[in-house]
């Protein structure tokens, strides 16, 4: 036994793990696409439970001291840091193929087991500490939890300010400082130890020996990158941007990548218009042509100033130009203001960095255009969980938000949002989704006959998509603004009208979502071949247009179409779901047979095993709800991410600390958690609501205060739960060391299958049914606790 309580390196080991999954997640995003960063959460989770189940195990470990335990742990998931860092950002990781290749699959295996190791390093640091915890269970763990809380706080910060490449490197060091102190009082790892800290720290202080990551093939970036006409790189937590040369128009246009795809541009500018004629046979015309001369615009996505120029050629007033990513942001503001003639400082251009939503809703402006240029949620509207869970999912196509933009419109106002379509003969899902959403917003606001509000053309657009805009009119459209916006549409080459008031039915989904009467339209959607029903904040998941059924089975049958954009993303997340649930059964399950005898007599297993596998589900279906709802009110994800995230992993801590005082009585203490967090959970689902819409146009330092008060219950009454089921354990006086062990691998094991269930779950039931479903699981774990034989009630001491 150590001779005191080994709180620093638990929370410094804990600290790190948080810290390196969180930049990997960035990474993911930028090498493949968001739902890649699903792997790095499940592996994280599996290699903690896997380091859990090789403690209870290894006959040999258990031998060890504990100091030695530690202090060798650290320095191999420092090391492995270091390695799986030079492999992974070098493999190339090709999502158009993952889902069928063997090769693909190997490398994601390759990758998925890297990743697994320094994480189960980590578990067993973390397994060996709480296994000889004794009566300290509680404070170690909430000194885990604390140490997380650390790592999600300064992790936005850090990778916005080094890059998560060093920032991976930045954790390593940190997961390697952890078992130093234990490490010096041995000869034979004190070198090591001090090597590997050097090692880490180089990289991360100056970023050498750190290579750029391989992008997928499907992103064009790379072939940007090897031709050397790659200007600008800089990482930021919302997305990495770079900007390179346009291969025909260098130095009067270039390109805007945004995590490795392109984006946006950024076109020179000098204050002279001449060179934009062409905008008057531009899709970017269509929304002027129905509006007032001089009116006043607001662009949600201003990225790189395109629209923002298109509005003053056709003499708007003013405009306002909210972009959400800072570095983008920068990019008009210094890194290429020479370009774009310092658009910023003219008196009629105001450019903001933040949130399009979260400006809507603490702007009491009028606009007379609201103008949503493809600010795709694909990179810049990400929320997440713990490991930066990157959901996909878009507050800026919601019911709820087409209805604030119409309030902000005045009596002449229009909506104008602007997208690709990658097939629109086959499946404009973007453009009926839209419509869909739109049409539900304005009956909500009274309006009967949707059809008269609308107007929709589709354009050339960049190969092989065609650009659709959709028109609202907060008034109905007039036969003159009808009139104009043919007009207009007859100088853009190859476009064409796709709906205006007065046209007939035809079988196109866009028209039939705008023209079926309301009775039958729920037929209507149930039949399609897509999803392509209305959007909610409850479940934002615009581009969610492929059931989970139909995409497995290709829809046969349905007339349903397989493509990168709206079915692979659905193939590849139940392909992570199956593989992480084949990796946890391999390490988390099978190496029990190594032991099967001790195992077998573990008194109450299935008790035990319910309650913790009830923790390791119910825990992520609410941190991911309310994650998720927390979005909203902050404003920005970033900010849901290390504040939301920090504030409940220290609330958690905080719970765990106070737990102790009721480890006496484990049924009667978590059947009391349980009537607690049904009330915190009921009061979460009818009052957030109403608190996000009250106090999202507040000061942050106010909104900050408010996510704060919403998440210290929750995390107060979830962090209790698991260092009472240990201590129960415990007290059953069968192996305590392998029982915890065990105990903390079965909750790990459902952990690592919730990471990608709840986010399939959500999709199919919503956020507020989310709250639902974790609060019966963990009525679930709570039964299955009563069912343990009770202890004993201490004697009383000072500290209780």
């Amino acid at each position: 036994m150590p001779k005191r309580p080994l709180y620093p390196e638990i929370f410094l080991t804990s600290l790190g793990a948080l810290l390196l999954e969180i930049a990997y997640t960035r990474i993911f995003s930028f090498k493949v696409f968001y739902y890649f960063t699903y792997l790095v959460l499940g592996t994280g989770l599996l290699g903690i439970g896997a380091g859990g189940i090789f403690v209870a195990i290894s006959a040999r470990l258990r031998r060890e001291p504990l100091e030695r335990v530690i202090a060798l742990s650290s320095i191999f998931a420092g090391a492995s840091v270091l390695l799986s860092y030079q492999v992974v950002s070098r493999v190339q990781l090709n999502i158009a193929e993952a889902v069928d290749s063997p090769l693909e699959i190997g490398k994601l295996v390759l990758v998925s087991l890297l990743l697994t190791a320094t994480f189960f390093c980590v578990g067993v640091i973390v397994s060996s500490i709480l296994a000889d915890a004794g009566t300290e269970s509680p404070k170690l763990y909430g000194a885990d939890l604390l140490g997380a809380a650390l790592g999600a706080s300064i992790a936005v910060p850090l990778i916005g300010h080094l890059g998560p490449p060093r920032t991976v490197m930045l954790a390593g060091f940190v997961l390697a400082l952890a078992g130093l102190p234990l490490a010096r009082g041995a000869r034979d790892l004190r070198g090591l130890a001090f090597a590997t800290l050097l090692s880490l720290l180089v990289p991360a202080a100056s970023g050498l020996f750190l290579p750029d990551p391989v992008v997928a093939k499907t992103k064009s970036f790379e072939d940007f990158r090897n031709a050397g006409v790659v200007r600008f790189s800089k990482w930021s937590p919302v997305f990495r941007i770079d900007v390179a040369d346009h291969p025909f128009k260098k130095g009067d246009l270039y390109l805007v990548f945004h995590d490795g795809q392109p984006g946006s541009g950024l076109r020179r500018y000098d204050g002279d218009m001449k060179p934009f004629e062409y905008l008057k046979t531009d899709p970017r015309s269509l929304p002027f042509a129905v509006l007032p001369e001089h009116p006043k615009v607001l662009i949600i996505g201003a990225a790189g100033g395109h629209e923002v120029v298109a509005s003053l050629f056709f003499r708007a007033s003013h405009v306002t130009g909210v972009e959400l990513n800072p570095v983008t942001y920068s990019l008009l503001t210094t890194v290429f203001a020479d370009v774009t003639g310092h658009l910023t400082e003219d008196p009629r251009v105001t450019l903001l960095n933040g949130d399009g939503r979260w400006f809507l809703s603490q702007s009491k402006e009028k606009f007379d255009l609201v103008w949503f240029v493809a600010p795709d949620s694909y990179a810049a509207m990400n929320a997440a969980t713990s490991g930066a869970f990157v959901l996909s999912e878009s507050y800026l196509y919601t019911q709820e938000m087409i209805t604030e933009a119409l309030r902000h419109l005045t009596d002449a106002g229009i909506v104008c949002a602007q997208f690709g379509e990658l097939d629109y003969d086959r499946k404009p899902n973007r453009t009926t989704r839209y419509v869909s959403t739109a049409r539900a917003a304005f009956a909500a606001e009274g309006v009967e006959d949707f059809s008269k509000h609308v107007l929709v053309a589709s354009s050339p657009g960049f190969p092989p998509f065609k650009e659709l805009a959709v028109l609202l009119g907060k008034q109905a459209f007039s036969p003159a603004q009808v009139s104009e916006f043919y007009a207009d549409l007859r100088g853009i080459p190859d476009s064409a009208a796709r709906f205006t008031p007065g046209m007939r039915m035809d079988a196109s989904p866009v028209t039939r979502a705008i023209l079926t009467p309301s009775a039958e339209l729920p037929a209507f959607f149930e039949r399609h071949p897509y999803q392509v029903d209305p959007v909610r904040d409850d479940a934002p998941f615009f581009w969610h247009f492929a059931r989970f059924a139909d995409a497995l089975s290709r829809g046969q049958g349905k007339g349903f179409v397989i493509d990168q954009e709206d079915s692979v993303a659905e193939r590849i997340t139940v392909r992570f779901l199956g593989v992480v649930t084949l990796l946890a059964a391999l390490l988390l399950l099978l190496p029990f047979f190594a032991i099967r005898k001790t195992v077998q007599e573990m008194p109450h297993k299935g008790a035990v095993a319910t309650y913790f596998a009830s923790l390791g589900l119910g825990f992520m279906l609410v941190e991911v709800s309310l994650i998720q709802k927390l979005t909203l009110l902050l404003g920005y994800p970033t900010y849901s991410l290390s504040i939301t995230l920090a504030a409940l992993l220290v609330f958690s801590g905080v719970g765990s600390i106070l737990s102790g005082r009721f480890s006496w009585a484990p049924a009667r203490a978590v059947f009391t958690l349980l009537a607690a967090l049904v009330v915190v959970v009921l009061g979460a689902r009818e009052i957030l609501p109403s608190l996000v819409v009250h106090f999202v146009g507040s000061s942050l330092g106010v909104r900050v205060a408010v996510a704060l008060a919403v998440v210290a219950p929750f995390g107060l009454c979830l962090g209790a739960f698991l260092p009472i089921g240990l201590g129960a354990v415990v007290r059953l006086g069968v192996s305590p060391r392998e029982y915890v062990a065990w105990a903390w691998a079965v909750n790990g094991f459902f952990s690592v299958i919730a990471s990608i269930l709840s986010t399939i779950l959500a999709m199919v039931v919503g956020f507020r049914a989310l709250f639902l479903v974790a609060l019966a699981v963990y009525a679930v774990g709570a039964f299955a606790l009563s069912r343990l034989p009770a202890g004993e009630s201490p004697a009383p001491s000072p500290q209780s």
